[in-house]
C-alpha cells in the first residue's frame, strides 16, 4: 500500500480534528518519503532505539504515539540530525497520533479501560470514567500494576468503585476536578506530581507510569493495521535504589 493509503486510514482511526489545539501542526505525518509501505513498526516515542529496530526489522513507517519535532525550529541540533539520519538513510517515514488517539474510540483511553476492566464506561473530553467491582485501594493498586505491567505509586485509600482513567500525564487540577464531580474513587494516570497529590483530596491517585498508560494502545493499533506490524517496546529503564 502507499503512504497516502495508510494516512487516510489513520484518520480514520484518529481523526486530526479531534486534537488538541496544541497539538496543531504536531500530528500526521512528521517524515514523508512518499514510499511504499509493505511493513510498519509502531512505538510510543520515536528514539533513536525504536528508529533503529525499525530498520532491522525492514519497516517502511513508523508510527509513533509522541512527535519527533514539537516546538518549531530554525536549528537542527546533532541530536536530531542523528535521528533524522537513521529514518532517511532507512527510507522510514515518520507518522505522529497523539491527543487525537487519546481520545478516538478504541484509540489510549479506551483501551486503558479496558485493561482495567472498567464497566458502564463514558468518554470525556480527555479520558474515561467507569465502574468496578468494590475493591481496596491497595488491592485495586496492585491489580493496576499487574495490568499494565508497571512500577506504581499510589496515594489514598478506602473502597474504590468508580475509576477514571486518562493515558499520559493526567494528574492536572483540570482533570482531578473532573473526576471529583463525576465522584469517582480513583483517578488513574502517570507522572503524579506533588502539588496533585495535596490537591486531590480523598481521591486516590494511582500513578502507573506515562509509558505504561499509553504504550498499550499504540501495541493494540498494530492489530488494526492492514499490514505487517510489529510494536516496538522501548519501556524507559529507571530504578529503584
Amino acid at each position: 500500500m502507499h503512504l497516502k493509503e495508510i494516512v487516510t486510514l489513520l484518520e480514520t482511526i484518529a481523526p486530526p480534528s479531534l486534537a488538541e489545539d496544541f497539538d496543531n501542526g504536531r500530528i500526521g505525518l512528521v517524515l514523508d518519503r512518499g514510499n511504499d509501505i509493505r511493513k510498519i513498526a509502531v512505538a510510543l516515542d520515536p528514539t533513536d532505539h525504536v528508529l533503529k529496530e525499525a530498520a532491522l526489522i525492514g519497516a517502511d513507517l513508523l508510527i509513533t504515539h509522541h512527535t519527533l519535532i514539537f516546538d518549531p525550529i530554525n536549528l537542527i541540533s546533532k541530536r536530531l540530525s542523528d535521528t533524522l539520519k537513521l529514518a532517511l538513510d532507512n527510507d522510514i517515514s515518520i507518522y505522529t497520533m497523539h491527543t487525537n488517539y487519546d481520545k478516538a474510540p478504541g484509540g489510549v483511553n479506551d483501551v486503558l479501560a479496558g485493561l482495567l476492566e472498567l464497566n458502564n464506561i463514558i468518554p470525556l473530553a480527555l479520558g474515561r470514567i467507569g465502574e468496578i467491582r468494590p475493591i481496596d485501594a491497595l488491592e485495586f493498586a496492585s491489580f493496576v500494576a499487574r495490568q499494565l505491567d508497571a512500577n506504581v505509586q499510589y496515594k489514598g485509600k478506602g473502597e474504590i468503585k468508580k475509576v477514571m482513567v486518562i493515558g499520559g500525564s493526567g494528574f492536572r487540577r483540570e482533570y482531578i476536578d473532573i473526576a471529583i464531580e463525576n465522584n469517582a474513587d480513583a483517578l488513574v494516570s502517570g507522572e503524579m506530581r506533588h502539588d496533585a497529590i495535596r490537591y486531590a483530596d480523598e481521591l486516590c491517585l494511582i500513578d502507573a507510569t506515562h509509558y505504561a498508560t499509553e504504550a498499550p494502545a499504540m501495541r493494540k493499533l498494530c492489530e488494526r493495521l492492514p499490514v505487517v506490524s510489529v510494536f516496538i517496546e522501548d519501556k524507559p529503564d529507571v530504578r529503584v535504589c
